[in-house]
């Protein structure tokens, strides 16, 4: 038989517990404002399958478009902003950040860690499964009244 004493649990320690949740990394990086549009998706593409070959999953893609900087950078005011959410190991990041530093075409990037829930997937149109797709495109049977 169990001792009483070890069973109970106060709500001061669990309190005092941090929550265990997988952490993930955000990078966010800036492209330069001269570069083409099919440019700009070539290098997201770019990136996203470097982290996907690394051995990482990316979680979201997120294109914040072209915006002005706080500050000129390599004399440029404005750039294309781009947000990357991934999840790896940490050493997916080393390669990622270095594919960055060659490129000409990126002007700054930044990777965080951040702590907390995974950010929910966005559902680019488009890009549903084929089954949801056919369920949505076909018309409910009607029924005839009898």
């Amino acid at each position: 038989m169990l001792d009483p004493s070890l069973t109970k649990v106060s709500l001061k320690s669990l309190l005092a517990q941090p929550m265990t949740q997988d952490p993930y990394y955000e990078t966010m990086y800036i492209l330069r404002p001269d570069i083409p549009e099919e440019e700009v998706e070539s290098h997201v593409t770019k990136y996203r399958d470097m982290l996907v070959e690394a051995g990482a999953d990316v979680l979201d893609n997120q294109m914040r478009g072209k915006r002005r900087l706080a500050y000129p950078i390599a004399k440029h005011k404005e750039g294309i902003y781009v947000q990357l959410s991934h999840n790896g190991d940490g050493q997916h990041v080393g390669v990622l950040e270095k594919a960055m530093r060659l490129s000409e075409d990126v002007i700054r990037y930044l990777t965080v860690k951040q702590e907390g829930p995974l950010p929910a997937p966005r559902v680019v149109p488009g890009t549903e499964a084929p089954q949801q797709r056919e369920a949505e495109s076909q018309p409910a049977s009607a029924e005839s009244p009898s």
